[in-house]
């Protein structure tokens, strides 16, 4: 027997999302409400933030019943400081995880190729070659081992690189071994690159700080594609300074970072402005999500990637 479908109330933060879930099934009404306001309704059934202001927006669902808040990013660190009281939260696992490792593996072959060097030489209408170093023969550290460590595993296999992944804790998967976390100053002195995938919060604060820098070996690159507070930055700037080693970071902390931070101007410093799930699969898999959880909701089933609940 076809179970009865339930009539649902979604919000979304702009018109162009609105547009993009129509035609919405039967007895979807899709609202825009971009939360810079008060809620246009008592009660919203499902509703979608703006992307990355969720800490600024997320208080005004104090004035409205929801059963769903669904974020349009993975992290949610500091989500208990902002979301009121009687909310189910979902991250956005599944939208970003390939563009974010894209990004991650572009980050580490810039920097190993010096493309920037090149970029600049460009501007200067010079022809500079240079002898540079490989992505391929590495031994590359993955920090991290959720949705977006393994999609860098996956992009790291065909450039032949010696990987070793450490993680929250130790386990065998995917055909090898994960180390866990209380290994990372051990294994840090062989790892060429470190890939850093893991998420934001107390737990993961300044897991790379001066100790685990300095136990990296000279010329050594670190690409951060997680969260900027995972990486002290004054020590690591320090060690850019003195040419100790190279960073290649999608996150910074603090963030935006200031235009007269050192960390700009430090050698062997690739900064790009947090833009790793910034790519044309965001759309499409944002609005495959949403769908997704409308049509669970529908038919009452629980809805995927609940991370909290307030």
């Amino acid at each position: 027997m076809t179970p009865d479908l339930a009539s649902l109330v979604v919000s979304v933060p702009t018109e162009e999302l609105a547009a993009a879930l129509q035609p919405a099934p039967a007895g979807v009404e899709i609202i825009v409400w971009d939360m810079s306001s008060a809620a246009p309704r008592e009660t919203i059934d499902l509703v979608v933030p703006p992307y990355m202001s969720m800490n600024v927006v997320l208080p005004r669902l104090a004035e409205v019943r929801t059963r769903l808040v669904q974020s349009q990013s993975i992290g949610y660190e500091g989500i208990e400081k902002h979301l009121p009281p009687g909310h189910v939260f979902a991250n956005a696992a599944s939208v970003h995880e390939t563009s974010t490792a894209e990004l991650a593996v572009a980050l580490a072959l810039a920097s190993q190729r010096r493309l920037p060097t090149y970029v600049r030489a460009q501007d200067e209408h010079r022809w500079a070659p240079e002898f540079t170093a490989s992505l391929a023969d590495r031994r590359v550290m993955l920090l991290g081992y959720g949705g977006v460590g393994k999609a860098v595993a996956a992009r790291l296999a065909p450039f032949e690189v010696e990987l070793t992944v450490v993680a929250h804790r130790a386990r065998f998967e995917d055909g090898f071994p994960v180390h866990g976390v209380e290994r990372l100053i051990e294994l840090l002195p062989d790892a060429e690159i470190v890939i850093v995938t893991l998420p934001g919060g107390a737990a993961t604060h300044h897991i790379i700080d001066d100790a685990a820098l300095s136990a990296l070996p000279d010329g050594a690159l670190i690409v951060n594609v997680g969260r900027g507070p995972l990486i002290d930055t004054d020590a690591l700037v320090s060690h850019l300074e003195r040419g100790r080693l190279r960073a290649a970071l999608d996150v910074t902390d603090p963030e935006p970072l200031p235009a007269d931070h050192p960390l700009w101007a430090a050698p062997g410093a690739l900064i790009v402005p947090h833009v790793g799930g910034a790519s044309s699969a965001m759309k499409p898999r944002t609005e495959r999500l949403i769908r997704t959880q409308i049509e669970r909701m529908r038919v009452a089933e629980p809805p995927l990637n609940v991370v909290y609940e307030s």
